[in-house]
C-alpha cells in the first residue's frame, strides 16, 4: 500500500467512513469510470475561461483590496484576508468570512478548521499550495456573524475580480453562505449539495464547510462523498 493509500486509510477511520478506500479510486472503481465518462468533452466545451493571470496582477489586486473601505467591516478589520494559494489553480476553495484567527493573521481557513480542510484535500491527493482559497469578503464581520447582503455586494467588485485572474478549471463553495452568495440563490444547503452548478461557465460544487463539520462530526461520510465528487469532475477537466 502506498504512502498516499495509508494517509487516506487512516484519515478516512478518525472521521468515521467505514467504506474501503478501495472503492473510492477513481481510475480503478467500475462507478468510478461510471461517472468519469458521464462527465463528456461535450459538458465541458461550453466553459468559458478567463485569460490566464500572472502573480504581479494577483498581488496588485490584493494590495487594492487592503485599502478597501467599501462597506462598515473595513472599520473594524485588523487586516484585510485576501486569500492564498497557487495563483493559477485548478481548484479554487470558497468560503464565506474570515473569523478572528484568520482577521489577525491575514490568510484564510488557518486553526483547527484549516487542519481539517487541509486533511480533506491530502485524502483526495491535493496540497494546499496546489490549490486557492479565498472567501467571499475580505474582511471580518463583529462576532464571527453571517456577512450581510449589502456587505457581500460591496466586496463583489472584488471578488469577481479575484476568480477571473486565478481562472480555475473548478470551484467548491464552503458552506451554505458561501454558496447562496456566489449562486444567488436562498435554497437551503441541502438542496444545492449533490449536484453541479455553473458560475460563469466554470463547474462549481458545493460542500460543507469544514467549521460545521467539526460541529456534526456525523455528517463527515457525507463529505467525504462530495470530496470524491471534486477528485472525478477534476480529473475530467483534465483531459
Amino acid at each position: 500500500m502506498t504512502d498516499r493509500s495509508t494517509f487516506t486509510q487512516v484519515y478516512l477511520k478518525e472521521i468515521g467512513v467505514h467504506t474501503p478506500i478501495s472503492c473510492f479510486d477513481a481510475g480503478q472503481t467500475e462507478q468510478g469510470n461510471s461517472m468519469q465518462q458521464s462527465i463528456s468533452k461535450q459538458d465541458e466545451s461550453h466553459i468559458r475561461f478567463p485569460e490566464p493571470s500572472n502573480t504581479s496582477t494577483l498581488s496588485k489586486l490584493e494590495r487594492d483590496v487592503s485599502a478597501c473601505t467599501r462597506c462598515v467591516l473595513s472599520q473594524g478589520r485588523t487586516q484585510t484576508v485576501f486569500g492564498v494559494g497557487k495563483p493559477d489553480a485548478e481548484l479554487l476553495l470558497i468560503g464565506e468570512a474570515p473569523v478572528l484567527h484568520e482577521d489577525e493573521q491575514g490568510k484564510p481557513f488557518v486553526g483547527t478548521v484549516g487542519n481539517l480542510l487541509d486533511r480533506m484535500l491530502q485524502a483526495i491527493e491535493l496540497e494546499r499550495s496546489q490549490i486557492y482559497v479565498m472567501n467571499i469578503v475580505k474582511c471580518r464581520p463583529p462576532n464571527n456573524r453571517d456577512p450581510l447582503a449589502e456587505e457581500v455586494e460591496a466586496c463583489a467588485h472584488w471578488f469577481d475580480q479575484q476568480v477571473r485572474l486565478i481562472a480555475p478549471k473548478v470551484i467548491c463553495l464552503l458552506g451554505r453562505v458561501a454558496a447562496q452568495a456566489v449562486l444567488k440563490t436562498d435554497a437551503p444547503l441541502g438542496q444545492l449539495r449533490e449536484q453541479w452548478h455553473d458560475y460563469h461557465g466554470i463547474p462549481v460544487y458545493v460542500v460543507y464547510h469544514p467549521a460545521f463539520l467539526l460541529r456534526s462530526p456525523g455528517q463527515k461520510q457525507k463529505a467525504w462523498s462530495d470530496l470524491q465528487a471534486l477528485k472525478l469532475r477534476l480529473l475530467a477537466v483534465r483531459k
